[in-house]
């Protein structure tokens, strides 16, 4: 895991590479909960029998937002910043979905800076370069900008308080 001393540390690293996660399992059961939790039941998700016969793969896939959405927590791996009061996602410039992701599936999140600004009122604004490796593809599952805004801790509040 790659440890920051604070967020301004990323002024300094445009155009480097964060970090790599490790590997995730895209199973049925997390297609599934992602299906209920959004609401998107569409069979090429959620009917392994039906995708078996329809679908190029012959299997269920995931949805495309359940590969963007796998992004934060992956960050988390390898992005550890001291002095943070907190972060938010702040947006996304552009994605797109480049490969099906099927069941079964192993995915990991390779990060990159791609722009780093000190905002007016002490945050730092990144712009992230993400990048969704699909094992065993040439293409990755997904590509995306995201932006993010880190805020740092006041001074004299690093006890917690």
């Amino acid at each position: 895991m790659s440890q920051y001393s604070h967020p301004y540390a990323f002024l300094d690293m445009v155009g480097q590479e964060l970090g790599v996660s490790d590997w995730v399992m895209i199973d049925q059961a997390k297609i599934d909960e992602f299906a209920d939790a959004t609401g998107d039941h569409q069979w090429l998700h959620v009917d392994p029998e039906r995708a078996a016969t329809e679908m190029p793969t012959g299997t269920t896939i995931a949805h495309g937002f359940l590969v963007l959405s796998l992004i934060p927590g992956l960050s988390y791996a390898f992005f550890d910043v001291d002095n943070l009061a907190h972060t938010i996602n702040y947006g996304l410039n552009k994605v797109r979905f480049t490969a099906m992701v099927p069941v079964d599936s192993r995915v990991r999140l390779r990060q990159s800076l791609a722009s780093a600004e000190k905002r007016p009122d002490g945050s730092v604004h990144l712009v992230l370069d993400s990048v969704i490796e699909l094992e065993g593809s040439e293409r990755p599952a997904a590509v995306a900008q995201t932006v993010r805004l880190m805020y740092p801790e006041p001074i004299g509040r690093r006890d917690g308080s």
